[in-house]
């Protein structure tokens, strides 16, 4: 069973529409850029509040293996896209289209708050026999003094 669908061909288009990330139980509807590697090695995160990130290093939503998507919780001017992440329950439906209209769709499995400390990083970005879905976010307390949340907020999901 194909793990994306296929909108109809519409007509030409005149540009692409860009890839997005769209979570309904919690209002999530949002421009997705490619993520990589800062140079300690760690993922990086979008420049934008509003905005979620695809680690380019995964596999792309909807394909077999892990496909790992970051976004913040909150900025310092107000709550950022994945402000509600935490509110995810099993069974809730999690779409990711493609450039072109391609959409992969995914179920929540369960979540995982972890210390950023203990961070699961096998487990998160680790091979895959079926084409799985990783939603990170921070969360837990926030470290005035570090400027950053203590843990990490980490949605399982496979492909529906």
């Amino acid at each position: 069973m194909s793990q994306v669908d296929h909108r109809p061909d519409a007509g030409p288009a005149i540009a692409a529409d860009p890839p997005r990330l769209e979570i309904p139980a919690i209002d999530v509807r949002a421009h997705s850029v490619r993520l990589g590697k800062t140079p300690d090695n760690k993922l990086e995160v979008p420049a934008h509040g509003s905005e979620v990130g695809w680690w380019v290093g995964g596999s792309r939503p909807g394909e077999r293996g892990a496909a790992v998507i970051a976004g913040h919780v909150d900025t310092k001017s107000g709550p950022a896209v994945f402000h509600r992440l935490s509110q995810l329950t099993p069974g809730s439906e999690i779409r990711f289209v493609r450039e072109g209209g391609a959409v992969a769709r995914f179920i929540v499995v369960r979540k995982e708050r972890y210390p950023k400390s203990r961070f699961p990083t096998q487990r998160v970005y680790g091979e895959t026999s079926e084409p799985v879905l990783r939603l990170i976010t921070c969360g837990g307390t926030f470290d005035g003094s570090t400027g950053h949340y203590r843990d990490n907020v980490v949605v399982y999901a496979r492909g529906a």
